[in-house]
């Protein structure tokens, strides 16, 4: 089985590591000089208590070769459709696709884009690219969910990687279930410039009400999610204290953000389905002026 990992940052560099280490025959799609050095080095994974290094394959987009049987598309959700047009010469319609991107709606737009079999999924990770060919893991956390035709051929690679995984039933709410969580906190660790941790207990009430406002959008969408409110309260406290978001990270390095998946999504939903957000909204409206 070949498969592709598009983007090789903290989520996919971590992932076909991984995945090379096991044996999987795995390609990874970078650019710049990340790419040169994962080529030139192999990639180096940083957790908590371990440090290893893995060669693996590693090439542009213009380089890539053949076609695929499982592509992981874990570019920033602002790159997918570009990224999954580029990846139509590489795939038939029995290849299975996912996307791992922050954002409920990665999944349509796969599908407007690739006649193929698109299963949806989300990771839970805290990873980032700590310097060119090296990918910083913070914490335990690792988890994979995903739902859909193919979900079996992505079990099998996570399965031989040992990493963990869950075929959901029920793949819209655990979207969601993910999603409550980071679009809160990307939103508000931008907007404060603080840590995941410093935010909530800086600010618990508005913390609170932005997930609110969160499980009140996907309950008018016919997702229940209030439970989320409570864990996701819980899960700020058990990250480490340092640990923030990507769009907080992309926001200091003044780099492209995930505003419109992670916050502009949830103003236009919210008019389509006559739903208040008043605490988003306002974050929404200053971040985009950033």
């Amino acid at each position: 089985m070949r498969v592709c990992v598009v983007g090789l940052g903290g989520v996919g560099g971590y992932i076909a590591a991984n995945f090379a280490k096991s044996g999987i025959d795995v390609t990874g799609v970078a650019r710049g000089v990340h790419l040169e050095a994962i080529k030139q080095k192999g990639i180096e994974i940083i957790e908590d208590k371990e440090q290893w290094n893995v060669s693996m394959n590693a090439c542009s987009q213009e380089e890539l070769e053949g076609i695929f049987d499982v592509v992981l598309f874990c570019t920033k959700s602002y790159d997918l459709a570009k990224s999954a047009k580029a990846m139509r010469h590489h795939i038939t319609k029995e290849s299975v696709v996912v996307s791992l991107a922050n954002g409920v709606n990665n999944g349509d737009i796969l599908r407007n884009v690739l006649d193929t079999k698109v299963v949806d999924g989300a990771v839970y990770i805290l990873s980032s690219i700590k310097e060119p060919g090296v990918i910083r893991k913070k914490g335990k956390v690792f988890a994979t969910v995903f739902g859909g035709d193919g979900s079996e051929k992505l079990a099998q690679l996570f399965e031989q990687a040992e990493l963990r995984y869950k075929i959901s039933l029920d793949i819209q709410k655990d979207l969601w279930k993910k999603y409550i969580f980071i679009a809160a906190f990307a939103n508000l660790t931008s907007y404060y410039n603080k840590s995941i941790y410093e935010v909530y207990k800086e600010h618990p009430d508005q913390t609170k009400a932005l997930l609110e406002e969160i499980a009140s959008l996907a309950k008018a969408k016919g997702i229940d999610i209030d439970k989320e409110v409570e864990k996701s309260l819980q899960t700020a406290l058990s990250l480490p204290k340092d640990a923030s978001t990507s769009m907080h990270l992309d926001f200091q390095n003044k780099k492209q953000t995930e505003l419109e998946a992670l916050s502009g999504y949830l103003v236009e939903e919210a008019k389509k389905y006559g739903v208040e957000l008043p605490n988003i909204t306002k974050i929404y409206r200053e971040l985009v002026k950033r």
